[in-house]
């Protein structure tokens, strides 16, 4: 079993060699040591190269007997399956505690790949290495400025722990954070999973204080009863978001081909995730939305949610996506009604949502809130409508009039209002300990609007429809009732 003290030399070493670096641009070991050095890592830098050619600066030496020892914590191996049992035993002989193995040719590659593969995990063991993979895209902990993968991107730091074993979805899940603002704190691609796989993990995200919610991505399961034991151990400590591919046929094919994984009846997947207190995400996207949520949103006391509209049709449809969960559109009561209808005119909806009617001030949209979230009856809130000033304002600053008749102080005026309402938002919401998704398709399609920046800029995730954040929503609820029951 790994330990603590592996894990750290994986995601927190002192100093990385890059085993096999390349001077070509195009190959794994250039591709790994431009990581590294690109994106602020402080650590030390070692690389090997077989004719010692320098790359990126870097002097390299012709094996891992040529580093001094005791300075490196991690290997990056980018070298050949056939070598890589002689670069375990020269990594033990130079303290190197954790070894990342980027080489294809074992378990995916049939009887002979899994021989060489078990072979190669014995070994691991009896020389105290922890080996992550091998076939694996890479390691990233931005607490340590580590970019250690054969791809980009480097994420923003943030609290979200990333283990799967596709490589692949671990640079989904990191361009999402890129494009949301909402950050990564550990992200590894657990590739074959020889020796370690994602519970593992799991299991580490769950103590690490750098990390408060985990999203991970399966393809098969070979010990399900192991699997279930330490999915439910991480569950009970932090949110886990899962997503598991094979779950059809042709998906169970592709699955065995890709990382050698074994299918498992999704019927029976399903159930275990929901006794183990995991939300299973039927996308990657939904995934990622639900992690966002878990990471920059408080938890929801209760299930009762009250929609904050500036137009009604976005209002419609929200209360239709709110009637598809266990969520409940709140029956406004008589005191909030009364206390609305002193900032709103009398053409406000009078009913949930609550459509401000286009007769908002300047100051009403925060007035609104303050009010709405302050009531013991809310549970939580559903943002829409906001940056549509600001959204004009673009084109106006965009268009062939502007500076003139005004344009710059009014598009000033709508940009500085769009991204203080978001603010608000985000204020309330830490203030009371109470959910409040922002959501507009202006995420996505203008995400340098004000409003998108001002819910960015307090870091939360901005949602690019009111079904996304209903769902999300709805998510934290279903934890918060496993929760309830499992404590009783």
């Amino acid at each position: 079993m790994a330990t603590t003290e592996q894990f750290r030399a994986l995601f927190d070493p002192q100093g990385v060699v890059v085993v096999g670096a390349s001077t070509h641009p195009g190959k794994f070991g250039f591709v790994a040591l431009h990581n590294i050095l690109a994106n602020g890592y402080a650590g030390r830098v070692f690389a090997t190269n077989r004719e010692a050619a320098p790359v990126l600066g870097v002097d390299t030496v012709p094996s891992l007997d040529d580093i001094p020892a005791g300075e490196a914590e991690l290997a990056f191996v980018c070298t050949p399956a056939a070598t890589n049992a002689d670069v375990l035993r020269a990594a033990a002989d130079k303290g190197i505690r954790a070894a990342f193995l980027a080489s294809a040719g074992y378990g995916e590659a049939g009887e002979e790949g899994r021989r060489a593969q078990d072979e190669l995990v014995a070994l691991a063991e009896s020389l105290g290495i922890l080996v992550v993979g091998p076939n694996g895209q890479g390691v990233v902990s931005t607490p340590s400025s580590l970019c250690a993968q054969i791809v980009a991107p480097y994420p923003p730091a943030g609290r979200i722990g990333v283990a799967s074993q596709s490589g692949n979805f671990v640079s989904s899940f990191m361009n999402y954070a890129c494009a949301t603002g909402v950050g990564i704190s550990r992200a590894v691609s657990a590739g074959n999973a020889a020796m370690v796989g994602v519970t593992d993990f799991l299991g580490f995200y769950a103590e690490d204080p750098e990390t408060d919610v985990a999203l991970a991505y399966v393809e098969g399961i070979v010990d399900g009863r192991r699997f279930f034991r330490e999915i439910s151990a991480a569950a009970e400590r932090m949110p886990v978001v899962l997503v598991k591919g094979g779950a059809t046929t042709g998906g169970q094919r592709a699955a065995a081909s890709h990382t050698g994984s074994l299918a498992t009846d999704d019927r029976v997947f399903d159930g275990m995730c929901r006794q183990a207190g995991v939300i299973r995400a039927h996308s990657i996207s939904e995934a990622f939305d639900v992690a966002a949520t878990f990471a920059t949103q408080p938890a929801p006391r209760g299930n009762r949610v009250a929609v904050v509209t500036t137009a009604g049709g976005w209002g419609v449809v929200t209360a239709d996506a709110i009637a598809g969960t266990d969520l409940e559109l709140l029956a406004i009561p008589d005191d909030l009604i009364a206390a609305l209808d002193v900032e709103l005119p009398p053409r406000w909806s009078r009913n949930n949502p609550i459509d401000l009617a286009g007769g908002e001030t300047k100051d009403t949209i925060p007035a609104v809130l303050a009010i709405v979230a302050r009531h013991p009856d809310v549970d939580a809130i559903v943002l829409l409508g906001m940056g549509i000033q600001s959204n004009q304002g673009r084109m106006e600053s965009d268009g062939p009039f502007f500076p003139e008749w005004g344009l710059d102080r009014i598009t000033a005026f709508h940009d500085r209002q769009d991204h203080r309402y978001t603010t608000v938002a985000a204020e309330l919401s830490d203030e009371l300990g109470k959910p409040v998704l922002v959501a507009t398709e202006l995420a996505v399609t203008f995400p340098d609007n004000a409003a998108v920046r001002g819910t960015v800029d307090a870091g939360r995730l901005c949602y690019p429809s009111s079904d996304r954040a209903v769902s999300s929503l709805a998510r934290m609820w279903e934890r918060a009732r496993w929760q309830a029951r499992r404590h009783g």
